[in-house]
């Protein structure tokens, strides 16, 4: 016979019992493993209102929480907001030292033309390639860390940011950071979204002024007169913009002479930025409309991967371009939401709409975020 709330309040009572919580779950049972609470129990109401019930108390006493069936029965999960975060974390520090191996290694054969054969023999040639590293684990580190700041301040448990080691072009394939627990509220939703992009961002426009204001880097004679494939960045908007305000080219008539590599950081910002505001899912843009519309956002989702595969069909099509002229690019960004935005978007607790402030900021940072678009970001020219 399932035990009542006062018995089970005998055992545990040093563990958070909230108003809302003895009002709308019966608590049958208490227990307590490596820092989480468990109440076993039922539910007077549905599950969805029942956590917009629960949340903001067990907020206000420093818990996540979650509510799970298991067997036919309710299970309340609070979790401590410091859960899981004691002790080094040893898989971000290794990720992030492979990534800066990584980024040197590109840099200093792709971006500062050192031989292989010279890497091999003294692999410290490679530091040569720092700016370029500093600058593309700068805008990726501000952009996750700008999510991570957002998080902690709403309460949210939030891992430190997972760079993403990889080859050409850049080194990286990005960093994520990892939200466990259910979010509280549309307002918390939408910081956390977009405060990511905004700090990017503005890690992008100072790596930008920088590597512009370096001025061009020169080619090696055999490179420049090589007549093997090339692959070009084309300029986005926004990149221009600034080039103009600062008085700096983005390009060069002499053959033997390229911008600096600090500049493709700038680049990298600004492309990484436009994917992460598609509106879709887990992305930064999902979580944004999701906060902003409400659940109309899966309206807006469920547009994304057309529109993606409608432009690899243009570029394919009717510009006649070739599949590694970016249709490959959009295509896979069309599978990628697609896969994306059938999981769905994150559910806040609280579904009380944004203010017009934030609801400003939202239509400020995606208008930004479309000066980082272009229709082809990537091309594979041979002369």
């Amino acid at each position: 016979m399932p035990r009542d709330e006062d018995a089970a309040a005998s055992e545990s009572t040093d563990v958070p019992r909230p108003e809302p919580l003895q009002t709308f779950f019966r608590v049958d049972d208490v227990d307590t493993e490596d820092g989480r609470v468990r109440y076993v129990g039922e539910s007077y109401i549905p599950e969805r209102t029942l956590l917009r019930k629960l949340a903001p108390p067990f907020r206000e006493a420093g818990y996540d929480v979650d509510l799970e069936a298991v067997g036919g029965r309710h299970v309340v999960i609070a979790t401590p907001f410091g859960h899981g975060r004691d002790g080094i974390p040893w898989v971000n520090v290794a990720m992030f030292l492979a990534t800066v191996l990584s980024t040197l290694f590109v840099g200093a054969y792709g971006w500062y033309y050192i031989p292989f054969a010279e890497i091999r023999a003294n692999p410290l040639t490679m530091l040569q390639a720092w700016p370029f590293t500093a600058a593309v684990l700068g805008v990726l580190m501000v952009h996750e860390l700008g999510h991570y700041a957002m998080g902690r301040y709403h309460g949210v448990n939030v891992s430190l940011p997972y760079v993403i080691p990889f080859v050409f072009p850049f080194g990286t394939l990005g960093a994520v950071i990892r939200m466990r627990g259910r979010m509280p509220s549309r307002k918390a939703l939408f910081d956390i979204g977009v405060a990511g992009p905004i700090a990017g961002l503005a890690a992008t426009v100072v790596v930008t002024v920088i590597g512009l204001s370096l001025g061009p880097v020169q080619i090696p004679a055999d490179v420049a007169s090589s007549s093997g494939t090339v692959i070009r960045f084309n300029n986005p908007p926004l990149l221009g913009i600034i080039a103009d305000l600062i008085g700096q080219p983005t390009g060069y008539e002499d053959p033997t002479l390229t911008a600096h590599p600090v500049v493709i950081g700038g680049w990298l910002g600004m492309f990484f930025t436009l994917l992460n505001l598609l509106p879709v899912g887990q992305l930064d843009g999902g979580h944004m409309v999701r906060a902003m519309l409400g659940p109309r956002q899966e309206t807006v989702a469920a547009l994304v991967p057309g529109a993606l595969f409608s432009l690899a069909a243009y570029l394919y099509f009717w510009r006649g371009l070739s599949l590694n002229d970016s249709v490959v690019l959009w295509a896979f960004w069309g599978v990628f939401s697609l896969v994306i935005a059938f999981n769905g978007p994150a559910n806040p607790a609280d579904e009380q709409r944004l203010g017009w402030p934030r609801i400003a900021v939202g239509i400020g940072t995606f208008a930004v975020g479309a000066l980082c678009f272009l229709l082809v970001p990537i091309e594979v020219v041979t002369p």
